[in-house]
This record gives C-alpha cells, sequence and structure tokens, in this order.
C-alpha cells in the first residue's frame, strides 16, 4: 500500500483518468472536463458584540456544459477551496450520471456555526450569500446551490430571501436555492432524499442474482447486518429506511465522536434520540462502546455506510474491511489508493456519485416545481381518484362482490407530491443502476462499478460538449 493517499481532487481525477482510459475521447476535452471552470474566494467582515469577526468562503463552478451548475453549501472549519473543487467536479459527474441536466458546482464557508447563536448564524449567511449572488454564483439559472454539512432549509430560506430581495423582479426568483423549507417553495422529501436514494440504490443492486453473487453475498436485503459512519441527515434516514421498510440489522453506528455495536442491532429513532439528548452515543443501553471508534469500520458486517466525512476509508485501513459491500452514502469516502486496493480485494463499492444523488434528484424536482410555479400533482391527483373510484365501480358490478373499504382506499388513492418524488427517485435510481450494470457486466476489462459509473458519465458530458460544437 502507498505511504500517502492521494486529496479529494486527485482522487476525483485518477478515477477520470482511470475511466477514460476505457474511452475514446479527444484528450483535450478530456482536461477540459477534468478542469474547474471557475473559483472564488471571499473574506467578509462581521461586528457583534465582542468585536469584528472576518469570514472566508469559496466557490467552485466545475462545469457548465449544463445551466444551472449545482451544488451544495458547506459550513464547516475544515472547508478548502481545494475540497471545493473536489465536491464540485463530483456534482458534474453525478449530475451527468442520473440524467439532471445540471452543471456542477459547490460553495463552502469556513465556520463552525454551533460556535454562533442562530441570529449570529443567520447574518453570517445573509452575508456570504449576497457575496456570492452579487458575482452571479447563486442564480436559478446560472448556479442554484442546495443544502450541504452545516446548512439546512433554514439556511436556504434565509438565502432565498436575499436573492429575491436583491432581484424583486425575478419571475423564477425561488429557484435560486434548492432544499428550502415546504412552506417556502420547497419540496415534500427533499430533507429526506439523499438517504431515501441510498436504500433505493441497495435495493435496486439486491435485485439482480448476478451482481450478488459478484460480491459474495446471497439472499434479499432484509436480515443483511449494516455498519453505518454518520447519523446526521444521510445516514439517519438512510439507517432509518433500510430497517423500517427492508428491515436490515443495523449492528454499529459510529459519530465523531463515539461508536456502539451490538450484534443484535439498534432500534435508530431510540439511538438519534439519545443522540439528540446526550451528544453521544456512548452509554447507549445494551451496546457495546467501541474505544477506538474508527475500529468499527473494519468489523464484519454485509454492508458498511460511510455516511459522514469524505476520506475515511484510506490506504491504512482499507486491508482491514471486511464488508462485502461498501455503499457510499457520503461525497468521497475512499480515496483513489484505497479504492484500487478494495477492488482487488473483491470489495463490492456502490460509489458515491450513484449511491447519494437522491439529494440533487429531489433538487432537480424542486427547481422544475420553483420554475413552473405549480406543484407536482396538483392538477391530477382528483382526476386519479375520480377514475380509481369509476375503476372499483366497473369491477364491482362485473363481479356482484363488494370491495373492502381498505382495498378500495387503496385503489381509488390520488398521488400527492410526496408520493411522485419519492416515485422519480425510486425510478431515478433504478434506471441508473440498470444502466451502471449493463456497462459493468458487457465490459471484460471494466472491473468496478465506480468505473462503470465514471464511464457513462464522461460519454454523457463528451457527448454534450459535441453536440454543441464545442
Amino acid at each position: 500500500m502507498p505511504k500517502k493517499d492521494s486529496s479529494a481532487l486527485e482522487s476525483v481525477n485518477l478515477m477520470v483518468d482511470h475511466a477514460c482510459s476505457f474511452l475514446n475521447m479527444p484528450p483535450g476535452l478530456i482536461e477540459q472536463i477534468k478542469t474547474t471552470n471557475s473559483v472564488y474566494q471571499v473574506s467578509f467582515p462581521i461586528s457583534f458584540e465582542d468585536g469584528f469577526h472576518v469570514f472566508t468562503g469559496f466557490c467552485a463552478v466545475h462545469s457548465e456544459h449544463r445551466t444551472p451548475s449545482k451544488g451544495g453549501i458547506r459550513f464547516s472549519e475544515t472547508v478548502t477551496l481545494e475540497e471545493i473543487e473536489a465536491l464540485a467536479s463530483l456534482m458534474t459527474f453525478k449530475c451527468s450520471l442520473v440524467n439532471v441536466p445540471f452543471g456542477g458546482s459547490k460553495a463552502g464557508l469556513k465556520i463552525n456555526p454551533k460556535n454562533y447563536l442562530t441570529p449570529q448564524v443567520e447574518r453570517i449567511t445573509r452575508r456570504f450569500a449576497k457575496e456570492l449572488i452579487k458575482r452571479g454564483f447563486i442564480n436559478p439559472s446560472q448556479n442554484v446551490p442546495a443544502p450541504d454539512m452545516g446548512t439546512s432549509a433554514r439556511e436556504m430560506a434565509w438565502i432565498a430571501d436575499v436573492y429575491r430581495s436583491q432581484n424583486p423582479h425575478d419571475v423564477n426568483g425561488l429557484g435560486c436555492v434548492t432544499g428550502k423549507p415546504v412552506s417556502q417553495s420547497g419540496i415534500p422529501g427533499r430533507e429526506e432524499s439523499t438517504g431515501r436514494g441510498v436504500q433505493y440504490g441497495l435495493r435496486e443492486f439486491f435485485r439482480h442474482k448476478q451482481d450478488l453473487k459478484t460480491a459474495g453475498i446471497k439472499g434479499s436485503l432484509g436480515g443483511k447486518k449494516v455498519i453505518i459512519q454518520g447519523l446526521g441527515k444521510v445516514g439517519y434516514h438512510a439507517a432509518k429506511f433500510l430497517q423500517e421498510e427492508d428491515d436490515v440489522k443495523v449492528v454499529g453506528i459510529l459519530e465523531h465522536n463515539s461508536a456502539i455495536y451490538s450484534d443484535k442491532g439498534f432500534p435508530i429513532e431510540k439511538v438519534k434520540q439519545y443522540l439528540s439528548e446526550n451528544k453521544t452515543l456512548e452509554g447507549f443501553p445494551k451496546s457495546e462502546t467501541v474505544k477506538n471508534r474508527e475500529t468499527l469500520l473494519e468489523q464484519p458486517c454485509d454492508i458498511l455506510i460511510p455516511a459522514a466525512m469524505g476520506g475515511q476509508i484510506t490506504s491504512k485501513n482499507a486491508s482491514k474491511i471486511k464488508a462485502r459491500i461498501i455503499a457510499e452514502a457520503a461525497n468521497a469516502p475512499t480515496t483513489f489508493e484505497a479504492d484500487a486496493y478494495l477492488k482487488k480485494k473483491g470489495t463490492i463499492i456502490i460509489p458515491d456519485i450513484y449511491l447519494n444523488a437522491g439529494g440533487v434528484v429531489v433538487s432537480y424536482f424542486e427547481w422544475i416545481k420553483n420554475i413552473s410555479h405549480i406543484s407536482f400533482g396538483r392538477m391530477e391527483r382528483r382526476l386519479d381518484e375520480k377514475r380509481g373510484e369509476d375503476i372499483v365501480k366497473a369491477i364491482e358490478k362485473a363481479t356482484n362482490v363488494k370491495i373492502s373499504k381498505d382495498l378500495k382506499r387503496e385503489l381509488i388513492y390520488g398521488a400527492d407530491e410526496l408520493d411522485l418524488v419519492r416515485s422519480g427517485l425510486d425510478d431515478t435510481m433504478r434506471v441508473t443502476y440498470q444502466q451502471i450494470r449493463e456497462r459493468f457486466h458487457s465490459s471484460k476489462d471494466m472491473a468496478d462499478l465506480r468505473t462503470s459509473c465514471y464511464a457513462l458519465s464522461l460519454e454523457k458530458i463528451h457527448k454534450t460538449y459535441m453536440e454543441m460544437g464545442v
């Protein structure tokens, strides 16, 4: 194993280069696709009671082969420009892979929001938004951010308000960000979307016996042992839905300050409540506290779900990973060197640019809703109910049998906006994985799903450039 792992940006570029070795693409175009189109760094002061605080932020627009560009806004003390560039490039390939017509971008502010009161966070967010807006880095037709680590629907509502105050004549102004509260023209299902996408992606993987055989695993998703790193928005929702709807057994949970294990599995809702109240997992009833918490990633399990920070699976711990499947719910959790080692070892990695794409898919739905100015299902829901009622009446008349109230309720139900969002996300994850596996199994040389993902994504970007005449 190498002594040093590649950075996130280096890892992405190395993975692109590897995928390109299977493609017939002009070298100059490959460099264009890899290159970040524009970067921006800003510092601004804000006066609080204890004096001036200076904040530094970044924004990177990786690709504008499709517009607007799309990517989250991250609030973290560890934010760097290189990290933002890496995440922006991942967004480009992610959007292309799942057929969302956006380019890739990302923004970040060096701040720990927990160190500030809510009114202070609001002032900081609004000021950062002003800096990005006046340079075109927030705009419904150019660049559309969303929540990321350290931000939520709350920050997106503040940003949307700043944009509309500065652009009162933009009829599509609410489409300047996604991930807003539902009451502020957001969309139901956005907060759960990345975790829900992880669930749908794993479900689709387990529908294919050939892929399970490749992973050396048998049976259905139900009953599989899962270790999950990070119980934030993504990890929590993934664990919750997989446990409640697919009957998986979450045997290990790793947080930034603690880790617990139980072969019998954990009730996710109770763990989440305990974590919220105690700020640690340590001491959770009927669990084993893992003192060296990072070693939890190395414990035997069927599925390992890294759902926190990037760069968690490296050359230092890759040889100790025992999971048969690594489901990347986080962005860039595996370095290029660790990925290469695990591939040779036979570990199946369901890559981030596919598996955690649920957030950008549902963000696309929200953006469409904002620029079309109508909620999904509003026009057709009652018509669907009426057609269902007519079908029930026809069945009862033809059979002379009364249908039960519960079954009748199911048959005449008209899908609401959340149903349609989940349906669209499920379809996207299914169809995309089928394309990935088809590419994987049709090529004798393409030995892993990640390379298949990048190859498919790059081909779509290549086609877009060629059709534009670039």
